[in-house]
């Protein structure tokens, strides 16, 4: 994941649910409509065999396009999988170790909520880039929302590549553009008829 050009970049979410048998072609178009700087895959389930095939199926889509592939949360998985690194949940509580244990090649990343210690704190321990959320208003959470002046801070003050994602729209991505890197976006265009062409959309507001 590289962040050295202006226009801030593409990082594709899977929903926490999908049918194997239809994802991977929508993903492939995805991919295939617009550029990605990463895929992260967000199973929901913790069934290692669903986790698995669904990591091996990603892997031909996005390897085929030179396209890294982060898994969510499962870090044992990385390596057995042949995936590119891992996404944690929770701040910059395994960070350190995490680094430790997958090398400096993989790509770490912490979701850190809206809270510019832990961003911070990851930054320091080695994450090669924090993620804030949610940036739109979602049921889902704690009701806290990582707000613009967070955003305008870090791009001024934090070298470390800085993620928006959660409940994004096209207002708040022309928003933000000026000041993140990164896009995580899933939820927001896998409902759609036509993701591919829902995500073409969303990106045309980080112009």
């Amino acid at each position: 994941m590289s962040d050295d050009q202006d226009t801030p970049q593409i990082y594709l979410i899977t929903p926490s649910e999908f049918d194997l048998s239809r994802f991977p072609s929508q993903l492939a178009a995805c991919l295939d409509q617009v550029p990605v700087a990463c895929v992260r895959l967000a199973l929901g389930t913790k069934d290692d065999a669903r986790i698995v095939k669904a990591a091996d199926a990603l892997r031909e889509v996005t390897h085929a396009r030179d396209v890294p592939l982060v898994i969510d949360s499962h870090i044992l998985m990385v390596e057995r999988l042949g995936l590119d690194g891992v996404h944690l949940p929770d701040g910059a509580r395994s960070v350190r170790q995490v680094r430790k244990d997958l090398g400096e090649d993989a790509i770490v990343g912490s979701y850190c909520a809206n809270s510019r210690h832990d961003g911070m704190t990851a930054g320091e321990l080695g994450a090669d880039y924090v993620s804030f959320g949610p940036v739109g208003v979602t049921a889902l959470g704690d009701g806290r929302q990582a707000e613009l002046e967070l955003f305008e801070w870090w791009s001024m003050m934090i070298e470390v590549p800085v993620v928006a994602e959660g409940a994004l729209d096209q207002g708040l991505i022309r928003t933000l553009a000026p000041h993140t890197d990164f896009f995580g976006i899933g939820q927001e265009i896998w409902g759609a008829d036509d993701a591919a062409a829902a995500l073409l959309e969303m990106s045309k507001a980080m112009a």
